[in-house]
């Protein structure tokens, strides 16, 4: 084997993703983890300009360029590489590596790629579980601190109306005691559901058919509702009322944000559309633990998006960008989740909002 030979061999072996570039930045090799991530072919791309391959990419080959100037090494961490297959665009998420070299027949630059999207995602929904946690202990402080005074209030007024029998003075009385009332719910609404989860064997597609059934009853024909399942995911063991109010939630969101007012020229070639579709994730993980098998639910529409201001708050309680909404929906829809030991992460951009759903699948959930 000449050294040329064990030079492709190597880099054909190697799990990082790599790409050969000729002096001029066009390509002269891609390792097999390179096509595999970018989704390319050696035998078909070999030749073309890095530039023709990539959208947007005129930072990056500015810095390809550079290394190849300047001899250094650069490495560029967290750098959105975007290429379009078919008619979509993909984004991924990297830290990428260049450095020059001048002993490789045909290359004067090796590109060296390291996917961190699901590192990201990862500390991402780390940090989503501890905001979550630290949100429930706050809340459930203040709901003490809340409801003590107020059953003090609703006794008292309850002690006043019995003693004065005078409608004058029960009149007050009583909107005390609706207003403790109303208070106290509140604050039983912002902890989210308090009752235990009820285990049984689930078919999400069930679920899912529920709640496109009640968003259809209560939007008529102003909303397509589009469906795209996948029919070879096994029964989860859930609590089936808690998962419709949960995903029920974040479909009422969704509608809210299409049928807002003054929006109707975005809606004017493919309407307002809210899909709901379902796959089977192998080996993924949620939070820090790794699943063999997670249901990914995901509801999606084509409205104005969630301003950046909002996206890190939709799932605290009282938060929301909707005039008319209390702010708990999403809150307690994360809360349920999170019960059945599973997670809600939300994309959003202008157009496009989804709400992904990961519930990890078992024999059997205690």
């Amino acid at each position: 084997m000449n050294l040329q030979d064990l030079d492709t061999t190597l880099l054909e072996n190697m799990s990082t993703a790599v790409l050969m570039l000729d002096s001029r930045l066009h390509i002269s090799h891609i390792n097999a983890a390179a096509e595999g991530l970018l989704s390319l072919s050696g035998a078909r791309h070999r030749g073309e300009p890095i530039a023709a391959l990539l959208i947007d990419a005129d930072e990056t080959v500015q810095i390809l360029q550079e290394t190849l100037d300047s001899k250094h090494p650069h490495t560029q961490r967290e750098a959105v590489l975007q290429m379009l297959h078919g008619s979509d665009v993909v984004k991924i998420t990297v830290d990428y590596t260049a450095t020059a070299v001048d002993n490789i027949h045909g290359s004067a630059l090796i590109l060296e790629i390291q996917p961190i999207d699901r590192l990201l995602r990862i500390n991402r929904e780390a940090s989503l579980f501890a905001s979550q946690e630290s949100s429930n202990a706050l809340l459930k402080g203040l709901a003490h601190e809340i409801k003590n005074p107020l059953g003090g209030l609703r006794g008292a007024a309850q002690l006043l109306a019995d003693e004065f029998k005078d409608k004058s003075i029960t009149e007050y009385t009583d909107i005390i005691i609706a207003e403790s009332d109303r208070l106290r719910n509140l604050v039983d609404r912002m902890l989210g559901p308090n009752e235990p989860i009820e285990f049984d064997e689930v078919n999400i597609h069930s679920v899912l058919e529920r709640v496109l059934q009640l968003i259809g009853a209560e939007v008529g024909s102003q909303i397509e509702l589009i469906r795209n399942y996948d029919p070879s995911i096994p029964p989860l063991y859930a609590d089936n009322e808690k998962l419709i109010q949960a995903v029920l939630n974040i479909a009422r969101n969704a509608v809210r944000a299409l049928t807002e007012p003054g929006n109707d020229e975005r809606y004017a070639k493919d309407g307002r559309q809210l899909s709901i579709s379902s796959r089977i994730l192998r080996h993924f993980t949620i939070g820090r633990q790794r699943h063999p098998l997670v249901c990914h639910v995901e509801v999606c529409d084509n409205g104005p998006g969630i301003p950046d201001s909002l996206i890190d708050k939709i799932f605290v309680p009282m938060v929301s960008g909707h005039a008319q909404s209390s702010g708990l929906g999403l809150g307690i829809s994360q809360s349920i989740i999170n019960q059945h030991h599973g997670l809600i992460n939300c994309t959003t951009e202008k157009g496009k909002t989804c709400f992904s759903i990961y519930l990890p699948i078992s024999a059997k959930q205690n």
